[in-house]
């Protein structure tokens, strides 16, 4: 019986688990597959342009549809499905993923303020590994210890990371763009020919601004209603593409037989390299897959397209090509549209689902672009902007109010300027295959890196990938005058402020290394000076991870007084997308126990979420108490110079083990109310009397309040520097900082609470 209970408890998790999977791939379907869904409203018109238009024969058609089928396969089913979703980080994707991947496999010191006790973290080296430990005389290790000697190439990386995003953002420009204009496209059906375009574009704006002023909501008020009409969409053109197969050419699956491919090549020659940059659009959505893996499982994302969006996609592409074969009188472009294909009776319906469809894609990759916003910031590679969190129960949905409203002016600017899917087309093509492009070239390296693989692997994943895709970069970029000039103008311009920020936030830390302090040199100016300690904690906000702050050592040569307990406080991001709670706290000791001076490094991952409120101080002196309860304060003084003796600690409620605070509201007189404050130790737990002592001096303090001593410094080019460095620090960096928001601790502090300190640098 007990046997039997088991094999039945086994069952039932088992579909329990399938259950799971499938809910999973349902949901996918509204944030992922929106973007890829809404393809076919697009791809033979912007392909059946002037440069293979008018055809008379269906070689031309069955080509372009063969094109089409093989490029869906290749780049979308094999690329991403089957092998770009394998390289998550700790199941994030997207093209940061694959960049911190790359940084703490091979140690690129991309990123400033790293330590040694990073790489100690439990998500830093648990990423999928395919191979076995390579020999160090391997070429892999000789791949690695180039990149980790040469500075050059470190940088180089970087700017690529930075490219990818900077097209992942002109896509999220360009992609509402031409979805929204493609879907009211229909419109030219109802109204005069010579005045669709009149229509069309007041239409297309209206529901643009609708979209961008709904993002403050968050999807997860309207989410539930995403995957139904994508469904519901991909079911419709599936079931139009069956219905144009047999009422029109039933013959057309020979299409989809290569031969026909080659024949395109061998009978349009230059037109029909051309026509790839409208051919392109059926895999624009592809790497959605990939950028919102934090979200799905893989396993869901490959049931959903492989079960549901791929035969779906396939089906209305046939369709369109068996519809185009018996319909030689076409004329106009815009009579290569999706919607010509459409029975009379069902054109009106259709619209109006495919627009639903159309802000769906156009919604999943505004906030994509959101989200991967978010990580350059918290990784020091774009200014600080307003990121709101708003959803408290799914994971990474936020808003960033410039972000959006920058988006919307440009995506209009587009769309009124343009007027005209084709030139939409030509730019969003160029913008999707460059992040394509990055992908791949990553991808090589994190095969190489991370997967310990045989380079000859890698390099046959670059050559047949890179391939494809360089032919249809190659025939988008010589549509530059027609519309693809715009992504590459964006990506400059947001490459020039992302790279400015990054470069002047490393220099700025390089400087604050070069300025800090030791604390001999303060412990030796203790007596001179006459130090005065005050009540309270003294919260010291730094990025540096060793030494005093040269901030505070000018602050208090000229105010030589400090707190009863003294905290440097760094809270920095890490090249992962999460730290856990139980390694939240890096716990240090600066000086001697009876100075009462403490070093607390706070790590979050590019994907978690930092919130400077009451409970995150709670947790901050909770740490130290349980620093000096577990007797790690033992180690006094520092290492050295340059490292600390840290401990790691958890959040209170990262274990049942660890010490937690109490406050309780008492009175005091003619001063209202003040915190009354109580440790719990845990039972059977011993402490010697020194760190007695020093929990209740901690108590103490915490009673008496905590002040917020907040640094800014400034940095300008030296006399005589170069043009290139003014340009980056002068008017790149320093405007950039001037015009952002400051760090979120500093708009939570309370104003009666904070002391600021400011410095300036000359670089």
């Amino acid at each position: 019986m007990d046997l039997e209970s088991r094999i039945f408890q086994n069952s039932n998790k088992q579909k329990e688990s399938w259950r799971s999977v499938l809910t999973l791939a349902y949901q996918s379907l509204g944030v992922v597959y929106g973007e890829i869904s809404t393809s076919p409203l697009f791809v033979y018109r912007n392909t059946f342009s002037e440069d293979i238009g008018h055809t008379d024969t269906n070689e031309e058609i069955f080509g372009v549809l063969s094109l089409v089928f093989w490029t869906l396969t290749l780049v979308t089913l094999v690329k991403y499905v089957f092998i770009v979703l394998r390289a998550d980080d700790n199941g994030e994707g997207g093209t940061f993923a694959l960049y911190s991947l790359l940084c703490r496999h091979a140690r690129l010191r991309s990123f400033h303020n790293c330590q040694l006790e990073d790489e100690e973290l439990s998500e830093y080296r648990s990423s999928r590994c395919f191979g076995a430990d390579v020999p160090e005389r391997s070429l892999n290790c000789r791949v690695k210890n180039t990149l980790e000697k040469h500075e050059f190439l470190q940088g180089v990386l970087l700017v690529l990371a930075l490219i990818g995003t900077c097209m992942v953002v002109g896509v999220g420009v360009l992609k509402p763009a031409i979805s929204v204009f493609s879907a009211v496209s229909g419109l030219e059906l109802s109204v005069s020919k010579e005045h669709h375009r009149y229509a069309e574009v007041p239409a297309a704006c209206l529901i643009l601004i609708g979209l961008f002023a709904l993002q403050r909501y968050g999807t997860h008020r309207v989410g539930f209603i995403f995957a139904p009409i994508v469904l519901t969409w991909l079911l419709c053109i599936a079931a139009i593409g069956i219905y144009n197969i047999y009422y029109w050419n039933p013959h057309v699956y020979k299409a989809l037989s290569p031969y026909y491919v080659f024949q395109f090549i061998k009978k349009t020659k230059t037109a029909g390299w051309m026509s790839l940059g409208g051919i392109l659009l059926c895999i624009t959505g592809s790497e959605a897959m990939f950028a919102d893996l934090g979200h799905f499982s893989p396993l869901s994302i490959k049931i959903a397209f492989t079960a549901v969006v791929y035969p779906c996609l396939t089906l209305a592409y046939m369709g369109q090509a068996a519809y185009f074969s018996r319909h030689h009188d076409i004329k106009h472009e815009y009579e290569f549209g999706f919607y010509v294909s459409v029975p009379g009776k069902l054109r009106w319906p259709v619209v109006v689902i495919a627009i639903l469809a159309a802000v769906v894609g156009s919604q999943s990759i505004i906030t994509g672009t959101f989200s991967i916003i978010k990580q350059c910031s918290a990784l020091n590679c774009f200014p600080r902007v307003k990121v709101v969190h708003t959803s408290s129960k799914i994971h990474g949905q936020v808003y960033i109010p410039e972000i959006n409203w920058l988006l919307m002016l440009m995506c209009l600017a587009v769309t009124i300027g343009f007027g005209d899917i084709r030139r939409l087309g030509n730019a969003s093509g160029l913008a999707v295959i460059s992040v394509m492009l990055v992908t791949t070239c990553l991808m090589s390296l994190v095969i190489i890196l991370c997967w310990k693989q045989n380079v000859l692997l890698a390099l046959a994943f670059v050559v047949f990938f890179g391939t494809i895709e360089a032919v249809f970069f190659s025939a988008s970029i010589m549509k530059f005058f027609e519309g693809a000039w715009v992504p590459i103008v964006m990506s400059v311009v947001f490459l020039s402020v992302m790279y400015s920020w990054h470069y002047g936030t490393v220099k700025k830390y390089e400087l604050d290394v070069h300025n800090k302090v030791s604390v001999n040199w303060l412990l030796s100016l203790g007596p001179s000076l006459g130090f005065v300690r005050v009540g309270g904690i003294g919260l010291v906000h730094t990025e540096l991870v060793s030494g005093i702050p040269a901030i505070f050592s000018h602050f208090v040569t000229n105010l030589p007084a400090f707190h009863q307990v003294l905290v440097f406080l760094c809270i920095k991001h890490v090249p992962i997308p999460h730290v856990r709670p139980q390694e939240r706290f890096l716990v240090g000791r600066v000086g001697p126990r009876n100075f009462r001076i403490y070093r607390c490094i706070v790590r979050y991952g590019y994907r978690d979420i930092h919130k400077d409120d009451d409970e995150f101080e709670k947790d901050l002196v909770c740490s130290i108490a349980e620093f000096i309860r577990t007797g790690n304060s033992s180690n006094e003084g520092e290492k050295d110079d340059h490292h600390d003796v840290m401990a790691v600690v958890g959040t209170c409620s990262s274990s049942t083990h660890h010490i937690i605070m109490s406050d309780e509201n008492g009175t005091l007189e003619h001063k209202g109310q003040k915190k009354k404050v109580r440790f719990i130790v845990p039972e059977k737990q011993k402490m010697e009397s020194d760190a007695m002592e020093e929990l209740k001096d901690l108590m103490e303090a915490r009673e008496a309040g905590v002040a917020y001593i907040i640094g800014h410094s400034y940095m300008r080019a030296k006399p005589g520097s170069s043009t290139l460095k003014k340009l980056l620090v002068n008017f790149g960096y320093e405007l950039l900082r001037k015009n952002s928001r400051a760090p979120s601790y500093v708009h939570s502090v309370p104003h009666a609470s904070a002391l600021e300190v400011s410095m300036s640098y000359n670089h």
